[in-house]
């Protein structure tokens, strides 16, 4: 790239129905013989003008209040070569042209970028990537769009202004601002970074304005239903059929690990016989598209049964009778109240238990939870691991019994090598 020659000049051309007075100044760049012209957006009278020293003549202020201003320009150009051999583009007079008219800079406007994603991930939905994902980064989008209004008194800003600072910022304005929790600042942070990175890789950016802010998130406490508490709902003779309805519901997720999404969505088509004769559900959750295989335990079964001949159901080609989210979210905790559980009870709280109560802790391996639930990664199911402390306990008590049972080094073999030291 080094070797490529670069030209240089400057020059005035005749506008259209030229009858006298001043020219338009051009700037020629030429790279290895390829010419690209560029208006510098300035005039000047032919009479005033060298043609062999490409500059105004004379000595008046006007003149070289120009020649400063063309030497500048010219700087620039020998800069936006530099610019692309940094960044291994290829050198091109139309390539120096865009960054000397700020072409780029104005592709380069975070929000412009920010937008342009979403639209594309918009046209993807159902095509690997879920409604819920462009809905999260188009709320970010508006976020981030509202903070720089605020805090910048601007449209747009140039993702080469983007630095720590301005995170930080953004970051303190979720928390106070909008009295977002640490996670969910740093979950629409996070959007917002994708954005910054693609730019990164794409050279716009020569380093992450992110790689000095602490990205980790804080532990968030899973809440989940112990056995006893499951046993309650699933067993209360609820009469009110509105109640009875939302409960079921929310005892098959318990026991499919099902999201309210899924469920509202699960098709008859998606409940199908296995290898072994035993019916499973067969299905991409809506989250993610990572499919999900789950057998249905008798409960879930015995529930499903139970709206087999629903009117409400058949009408809508449903297996079960979804309310919205909104109403479903309400009866819960009606059903909490009635049930005598001290919890609140939601649809995360319904995958939680399939996680921990139901699986888990009945010595499922994590491996086939993974699998059921539809994580994309085992790291997003052993978080389950680590707060079911019960199974910690139950784990620990069968290795007692495993080492008591190999004559794996008794206490009172320790006591005696002690003794003999």
């Amino acid at each position: 790239m080094l070797e490529k020659s670069l030209g240089l000049m400057f020059f005035l051309k005749q506008p259209r129905n030229y009858n006298g007075g001043d020219m338009y100044i051009y700037l020629k760049v030429t790279v290895d013989g390829v010419s690209k012209d560029l208006s510098i957006k300035r005039s000047w009278e032919p009479s005033r003008w060298n043609s062999k020293g490409n500059r105004a003549s004379g000595n008046k202020e006007d003149a070289k209040a120009l020649n400063d201003f063309l030497s500048i320009l010219q700087n620039k150009a020998y800069e936006a070569r530099k610019h692309l051999i940094d960044r291994g583009k290829v050198i091109t007079a139309c390539a120096i042209v865009e960054l000397l008219s700020g072409v780029n800079e104005r592709k380069w406007m975070l929000l412009a970028m920010f937008e342009t994603h979403n639209k594309d991930l918009k046209k993807m939905i159902g095509k690997g990537v879920a409604k819920g994902t462009y809905t999260n980064f188009n709320t970010s989008f508006r976020h981030t769009s509202i903070f720089i209004k605020e805090a910048y008194k601007v449209d747009d800003i140039n993702i080469r202004s983007l630095d720590l600072e301005f995170i930080k910022k953004l970051y303190n304005w979720y928390r106070t601002d909008l009295d977002l929790n640490h996670n969910s600042a740093l979950k629409n942070i996070a959007n917002m970074k994708k954005i910054v990175l693609d730019c990164v890789d794409n050279g716009w950016l020569v380093g992450d304005p992110f790689a000095k802010f602490e990205m980790t998130r804080e532990d968030v406490d899973t809440v989940y239903l112990d056995k006893a508490e499951l046993q309650r709902i699933a067993s209360k003779n609820i009469d009110n059929e509105r109640l009875s309805r939302v409960r079921d519901l929310f005892i098959f997720c318990c026991f499919t690990g099902l999201s309210f999404i899924d469920v509202k969505q699960l098709k008859r088509s998606e409940v199908t016989l296995a290898h072994n004769s035993e019916l499973r559900i067969y299905k991409n959750r809506q989250k993610t598209g990572t499919p999900a295989a789950i057998p249905l335990l008798p409960i879930a079964l015995i529930i499903l049964k139970k709206y087999k001949e629903d009117q409400a159901c058949l009408a809508k080609d449903m297996l079960l009778p979804v309310l919205s989210n909104q109403k479903y979210n309400s009866y819960l905790k009606e059903i909490a109240a009635i049930c005598r559980v001290d919890k609140e009870l939601t649809s995360k709280m319904a995958r939680n238990s399939f996680a921990t109560t139901v699986t888990l802790a009945n010595n499922v391996p994590i491996e086939t939870i993974s699998k059921m639930m539809g994580h994309k990664t085992i790291k997003q199911t052993q978080h389950y691991a680590k707060v079911l402390a019960v199974k910690v306990t139950e784990d620990m008590t069968l290795l007692k019994k495993k080492l008591k049972k190999d004559r794996f080094i008794f206490a009172d073999e320790i006591t005696m090598i002690s003794e003999v030291q």
